[in-house]
């Protein structure tokens, strides 16, 4: 049958109230037997020290009590025959008996009080023949000698030891039938225990089984049906139903499972009938993809051959305008050779604009060959290319240790000197420029750092630096077409790192950052250690700097 939500309503009972239920049941089952096998034991202890101990120590005493007895008896008559002081002694030692004992044990009898009552009979009847017979005796015999007891006394005497034998007698008997009542019930005891300790084990073991059973059949049974059923499912066969088996919380997870099979089948069937869509538009994606990269191409080659064809002309422009200059300077009004400069100043401009085009549109298209550049030979080459600007400003260029990169030697030496460049460019006008670069190897990468004391970047113009022909400054205060850190960026990429601008520390100038990956089996010319004090990179942010570049 195949689960629905509407079979929610005739859900059975939850598995929760059937275990609590069962596990009830079987709590009071083998609580109940527990209790027996409690009082058994409790029993069994109690009755064992009655027949080891109470009636145990009952029966001896009363025993050495009536030994005493027999001895002091005979020890009186003796010394009432002989008046010799010596036969005396057993009596003395018997009424020097220990009393701590004696009370302890009265102490634990007076709860059977027929029994107590018999002891004090025992007692009382040793009493009156230590008091009427026993110390008068000796009290006669030690004033008047043999002669001062009578016949009569001794009759009396025997007769008063007689009443106290029968005494004792009677009080060992009532002992006796007490510790064999206590015996029957140590017996009786012990096999209800036996039989509780039995029952309780077999008890546990009919409980273990029932909830083995019980446990098959509402939790693994019902969830091996519904394994099977999922495991149809998932091998392929979508249309095979999910049964509703089991309690509650099983039946819910079957109605669950049954659902999302449907749903499944649903969302197979939505994505079989757009495969076909999805097909056509890969297609057609595939061929907007090939007629963007054609479009790439053309437009690349369109800036090349724009950018290289415009020179031409160009030159003759340049160069005509400054023969006209040359020729003419001087010989016309101020105002026709302000026209002839500016025609001159734009001339050039447009010729630095179309070479940096055109070796910004290089990069990535006309690849050169890949070795090991030293990267402090790539320097000193981009710094000899700057010499003149570097003379003019008096700059100062150093350098860490540096590395050797896999890369374009010709792209990474434009890329150091447009940084070197703009450093000496940007320059504060208090301040002759100092430029440092240092390099340090970080995970994978090699970093580097290119970082001056000039007039610095605003944070503000992080990302707007690298964008091709965006100037932060007026042609006529800086000269510069805007190309050269937009250029870094693209060489960078390029060779598969990344350029940004650090954020601004508690020293004046820029830090221009880039990375360059690590090849394999390099040829490092630096450590792979953290740069020292002098190399690494400072990160305090407490200033703002002055736009820059």
């Amino acid at each position: 049958m195949t689960a629905t939500p509407a079979d929610a309503g005739r859900r059975p009972a939850t598995l929760r109230s059937q275990l609590r239920r069962a596990l009830l049941a079987a709590a009071v089952a083998l609580g109940v037997l527990v209790l027996c096998a409690v009082t058994a034991t409790v029993q069994v202890v109690r009755a064992q020290d009655d027949v080891t101990e109470l009636y145990y120590d009952a029966i001896t005493e009363a025993n050495d009590g009536y030994v005493r007895m027999l001895d002091a008896e005979t020890a009186v008559r003796g010394y009432a025959l002989t008046a010799d002081p010596v036969t005396l002694e057993p009596y003395a030692q018997a009424l020097g008996g220990s009393g701590e004992s004696t009370a302890a044990l009265a102490d634990e009898l007076a709860a059977d009080a027929d029994l107590f009552a018999s002891r004090e009979r025992a007692v009382e009847a040793a009493r009156r023949w230590v008091v009427e017979f026993a110390q008068p005796t000796t009290a006669a015999v030690q004033t008047g000698g043999t002669a001062a007891v009578t016949p009569a006394q001794i009759e009396r005497g025997r007769v008063l030891f007689d009443a106290t034998r029968d005494a004792v007698e009677t009080y060992l008997d009532d002992i006796r039938e007490r510790r064999t009542d206590a015996i029957d019930d140590l017996h009786r005891w012990t096999t209800i225990l036996v039989a509780a300790t039995a029952a309780l084990a077999l008890g546990a073991a009919v409980v273990g089984l029932a909830l083995w059973t019980t446990l098959g059949r509402w939790v693994t049974r019902p969830l091996a049906a519904l394994a099977a059923d999922a495991r149809h499912v998932s091998s392929g066969d979508l249309g095979h139903p999910v049964r509703s088996t089991g309690p509650g919380e099983i039946a819910a997870l079957a109605v669950d499972v049954e659902t999302m099979r449907q749903v499944l089948v649903r969302h197979v069937d939505e994505a079989a009938s757009s495969t076909a869509e999805l097909g056509r538009a890969h297609r057609l994606l595939t061929e907007q993809a090939e007629e963007l990269q054609r479009s790439n191409r053309d437009l690349e080659q369109f800036a090349y051959v724009a950018s290289h064809d415009l020179q031409e002309p160009l030159r003759k422009v340049a160069s005509f305008t400054q023969l006209l200059q040359k020729r003419y300077g001087g010989q016309m009004d101020e105002r026709a050779d302000q026209y002839i400069e500016f025609a001159v100043d734009g001339a050039k401009r447009m010729q630095r604009l179309i070479q940096d085009l055109l070796g910004f549109s290089r990069v990535g298209r006309m690849s050169g060959q890949t070795v090991d550049v030293d990267m402090a030979d790539a320097l000193a080459e981009a710094v000899s290319n700057l010499d003149e600007a570097v003379a003019e400003s008096g700059a100062t260029i150093t350098h860490g240790d540096l590395p050797v990169v896999r890369g374009e030697r010709p792209l990474l030496v434009q890329l150091l000197q447009n940084l070197v460049g703009n450093a000496v460019k940007f320059r504060a006008p208090d301040r002759a420029p100092q430029v440092r670069v240092t390099a340090w190897r970080s995970d994978d990468a090699w970093q580097f750092e290119c970082r001056d004391n000039g007039i610095g970047i605003d944070e503000q113009y992080a990302e707007r630096v690298f964008v091709i022909f965006q100037r932060l400054h007026a042609k006529d205060a800086y000269e510069g077409t805007g190309i050269g850190l937009s250029l870094c960026k693209k060489i960078v990429e390029y060779h598969g790192g990344h350029i940004w601008l650090e954020p601004p520390d508690d020293t004046p100038g820029a830090r221009i950052r880039f990375s360059l990956p690590i090849t394999p089996d390099p040829e490092p010319a630096a450590d792979d250690a953290p740069p020292s004090a002098l190399d690494a990179p400072e990160t305090t942010d407490d200033r703002t700097p002055a736009p820059g570049r």
